[in-house]
């Protein structure tokens, strides 16, 4: 039974490699972003090799994936992704290059967010005063922390890291790091 499973996943891999994944950009980016942080010890030499790899051993990953294809209620999104319990706002728009590690208990409504967007779990992006217009603008290459909360119509920008349980509720300059509560500049 376990060998069935396995090549029915692998047919279902490689249908959807050939329909979302070989022409689109964004995916691609957010493959070669996770193969490099993650430092995968198997090292696949191919596009198609690397999504096998990360949708079969990274359920965080699929999760993106999925987000990204808009295939949250996709028939075969429960054999990849397991019981990962997140919410992205479709209306934020994310570039390519994002990456999760355990994305347990994120919720996630912003403007836009940068390319190269790393983040890891208990992640609250949102906005203020129950006003979805005031949500946040995030850079490109931002590494959050986990039990991160950045709320309001605030921007941080480029190259920044996020430490661990901070609370962002002002802008943030690019090319730094930030901690605290509130978070403030700490480098």
């Amino acid at each position: 039974m376990h060998l069935i499973k396995h090549a029915l996943k692998k047919l279902v891999l490689l249908w959807l490699f050939s329909r979302y994944v070989a022409k689109n950009k964004i995916i691609q980016a957010d493959i070669e972003q996770t193969i490099t942080i993650r430092k995968c010890k198997a090292k696949p030499d191919t596009l198609k090799k690397k999504f096998n790899h990360l949708m079969l051993n990274y359920p965080d990953f699929a999760l993106i994936f999925f987000w990204r294809i808009k295939g949250n209620t996709h028939a075969w999104r429960k054999y990849f992704t397991k019981d990962i319990d997140y919410k992205i706002f479709r209306s934020t728009k994310i570039s390519g290059g994002m990456m999760c590690y355990h994305p347990f208990a994120t919720v996630i409504n912003a403007k836009t967010i940068g390319s190269n967007f790393q983040f890891r779990n208990s992640l609250t992006i949102g906005n203020k005063d129950n006003d979805n217009t005031k949500i946040p603008t995030i850079g490109s290459n931002v590494t959050v922390g986990p039990n991160v909360v950045i709320i309001g119509n605030i921007t941080i920008g480029d190259h920044v890291i996020i430490g661990a349980g901070a609370v962002v509720v002002k802008d943030v300059p690019s090319n730094c790091v930030i901690a605290g509560n509130p978070a403030r500049i700490i480098k």
